[in-house]
Order: structure tokens, then sequence, then C-alpha cells
């Protein structure tokens, strides 16, 4: 099938508009492209990715339902997904689309990020930990994943092994630092001397 010059026409200028953060003119543009090619895939993936910066997660999942209508493993859309359920707190879906990927990839680093961000917002902290740990054997200096885990361990009441990844974090940036006086994981540890010369 030949490409319609109209839509190619209309993608540029919704990725100028997407690349600038525009994204309510970049739908209305999308809205014209599916127009004329209802099933494009780029095009539902990222009217779903600009629905879900606006904060519309209800749309952004009807278009990613749709996109994975279309092809039900591309790992954009699924990742967009698992992105828009963990927002919306349908914890137990995103978790089994993070399942479906990690079956068939077990270490999509990603899919691995959003696993373990779900698993500690629900307080399986155990399960969180492992999927911080698969991260870290790739990225042992990912400043993020290592504040997660210290959080995690802090509260699993693992304390000496909590301050000693939230050491490495902060080693990584210097926000992790302002993170931990910020985040009640910590609270027990307010009075740890180890903790109190670590983030003052």
């Amino acid at each position: 099938m030949t490409p319609d010059p109209r839509i190619n026409s209309l993608l540029d200028q919704t990725n100028r508009l997407f690349l600038k953060k525009r994204f309510r003119e970049a739908i209305s543009f999308y809205d014209e492209i599916l127009k004329i090619d209802q099933n494009h895939l780029n095009v539902l993936n990222n009217k779903g990715y600009a629905l879900s910066k606006l904060g519309n997660y209800s749309d952004a999942l009807a278009c990613y339902d749709k996109a994975l209508r279309i092809n039900p493993t591309d790992m954009s859309v699924l990742i967009n997904k698992i992105s828009a359920l963990r927002k919306v707190g349908e914890h137990k879906k995103a978790i089994e689309y993070c399942d479906i990927i990690l079956n068939i990839n077990p270490n999509y680093n990603v899919v691995l990020y959003h696993k373990e961000r779900i698993l500690h917002s629900i307080g399986r902290y155990e399960e969180s930990i492992l999927c911080c740990d698969k991260i870290l054997k790739d990225y042992p200096e990912n400043g993020d994943v290592l504040f997660d885990k210290s959080t995690s361990l802090a509260l699993l009441e693992k304390f000496n092994e909590s301050i000693s990844n939230l050491e490495k974090a902060i080693r990584s940036g210097n926000q992790f630092k302002i993170k931990a006086q910020k985040s009640k994981a910590f609270e027990k540890l307010l009075s740890n001397q180890r903790f109190q010369k670590l983030v003052s």
C-alpha cells in the first residue's frame, strides 16, 4: 500500500509539536491522521502518550488497547500501557503486562524498573528488591534504582543494608540526599547517626 502523502505531511507537523511538548495541538493532528488511517500504529501509540502527558489516562489506555489489537507484541505500546496503568493504580494489570514481556526477555531493564516501582508502591518490598538487583547487575551505579532499593530495605528494617545502598545512590547524584531527607521510608532511621551524617 502506497503511503498517503497527506499523512506524511501531517506527521511532520505533529512530530514538531510533540517534541515541543505541545501535546494538545499534537493530538488534534493525530486525530486528523486517524481519520485517514484509523489503524496507524505509531499514531495511536503517540496519541496515547500525549494523552498520558495531559493526565488523560483512560483515553490513553483506549489508544494503547486499539494499537495492541493491531500488534499485540509492540514493545513501545506495551511499555506505555504499563506506565499508564501504573499511574491509574491498576497495579495488578500493570504487573501482568510486565510479566508478559519479562517472560520473553527477563532482563528488559525498562520493564524491570516499572515492575520494581509498582511492587514497591503496593508493599511487596522483597520482590521489588529482586527487580532492583537484576537492573543493578547491568547498571550498578543507577541512582534511581539504588535509592528505590534503599527505601525498600528501610521499610523491611534492614537498616545497614539500606544505608549502604543510599550511600551509593548519593555518590551517583546529590539529589538523592534531598530525596532521602523528604522520604517517609527513612522515618525509623532519623536518629541513626550514620544516616544523619549521610543526608546532612
